[in-house]
């Protein structure tokens, strides 16, 4: 549901109830206009244009909208824009800045195979490097289960699991 559409379906007026935030997205400060029930998905999405946060279930089953809020996983379909204001986000465009080399997560998912379609792997990459950040030598099973609030039809998760571990093999 869009900001527009929720705020007619609760019946409220979506100008009278803007209100100035700022965001640090990627490194770079934002000021944006948002309502106070707007989440951080749509905001990301419909008021600043960063199309790489996907936007699957709306619910937090998913994970395709996963971000890195002060460097942690957050579906960002259930936080509200207002309380991401002042915090640390990286979007999956903030791993590898434009022209320059790719991050060793995306590396590998493009090497293994682990990308088949793509919609979900900004979510998959994102937790991978939360995960690597916080343990950077996981087990299968700890790569299993960070990986778990993910969905993807396309790949049966193996291609992906493959490619987190080889990425923590590679800092060994």
């Amino acid at each position: 549901m869009t900001v527009t559409e929720a705020s007619k379906r609760f019946g409220q007026s979506e100008e009278c109830e803007m209100q100035d935030i700022k965001l640090i997205i990627n490194d770079e400060e934002y000021e944006v206009s948002v309502a106070p029930y707007e989440t951080l998905v749509d905001a990301l999405r419909d008021r600043l244009d960063m199309r790489e946060v996907k936007k699957g279930c709306g619910g937090g089953e998913c994970g395709s909208c996963t971000i890195l809020v002060n460097d942690k996983p957050v579906n960002s379909c259930l936080m509200l824009a207002m309380q991401a204001e002042g915090k640390n986000i990286t979007t999956i465009k903030g791993l590898s800045k434009y022209g320059e080399e790719l991050h060793p997560l995306q590396k590998k998912f493009i090497e293994l195979g682990a990308v088949q379609c793509g919609y979900c792997s900004p979510g998959f990459i994102l937790e991978a490097k939360a995960l690597l950040d916080s343990n950077p030598h996981p087990t299968e099973e700890e790569v299993r289960i960070a990986i778990s609030g993910h969905l993807c039809r396309c790949t049966g998760y193996q291609q992906i699991v493959e490619a987190i571990m080889a990425v923590a093999e590679e800092s060994k």
